[in-house]
């Protein structure tokens, strides 16, 4: 896939703000179709782009995936699957003896549990268009972080079934991306009242996610910063 690619078609889930707002107009701008989902519908509307199909909801509710279902079997086909959206969980981040099997499953169920229902049900669009998945991660998945432990999980969860959908069927890649700590309203949630201006912007991602999914590497977890960008047209000066 290439900047000259025509006709694909991409569902970025969670593209009313943060990363998922930056990469969904990159794409477009690009020339891909992109259907994208949120929440927050007066957001999703500021995406005033032809190329752009917003769906308002929460991936938690089956009526919800079936809208986006619709959209992407009446496109006809679908190239690239970012799974984006997700919550941080409590704020102030909790010790795991604290958390409540309410606050487990106010995580698991946007983080974990839509991520797989929502690839299984778009599966055999993935499938015939040999496409690309992609789940948005962190480095808490890996790492030990007082206060992260739920989040963390719920991440490496993530990243588990993902991959392991690559693993089960041959005609997908899929990648786990850890883009960094970026100046968004969730990353400012995990640290409330605390200046996050010296984090990059998520603009500063997405070359690198598209650099990824351009080249196509063996499906695995990459970090989004040791991806490294093609060089300008007519090579380095």
């Amino acid at each position: 896939m290439t900047s000259s690619d025509k006709n694909l078609v991409a569902l970025v889930t969670g593209g009313s703000s943060g990363l998922g707002r930056e990469l969904v107009l990159s794409l477009a701008a690009r020339g891909w179709t992109v259907v994208t989902d949120g929440r927050r519908a007066d957001r999703l509307a500021e995406l005033a782009d032809p190329g752009i199909v917003t769906v308002p909801g929460d991936l938690t509710d089956a009526d919800h995936r079936t809208a986006l279902r619709a959209e992407l079997t009446g496109l006809g086909r679908l190239d690239l699957l970012v799974h984006n959206a997700g919550t941080l969980g409590p704020s102030p981040l909790p010790r795991l003896e604290t958390i409540t099997p309410d606050q487990l499953q106010q995580t698991w169920r946007p983080n974990v549990g839509a991520p797989l229902v929502l690839t299984g049900e778009l599966l055999d669009l993935l499938v015939a268009s040999r496409g690309t998945v992609v789940a948005i991660t962190s480095d808490a998945a890996v790492e030990h972080y007082p206060g992260w432990g739920l989040y963390g999980a719920s991440k490496a969860a993530l990243e588990h079934l993902v991959l392991t959908y690559a693993a089960e069927n041959p005609e997908l890649t899929a990648y786990a991306v850890d883009p960094g700590d970026l100046r968004t309203e969730m990353h400012q949630a995990a640290f409330p009242g605390e200046d996050i201006s010296d984090r990059p912007l998520p603009e500063t991602v997405v070359p690198h996610l598209l650099a990824l999914v351009d080249r196509r590497p063996p499906s695995g977890r990459y970090r989004a910063a040791e991806v490294s960008l093609p060089e300008p047209a007519g090579g380095a000066r």
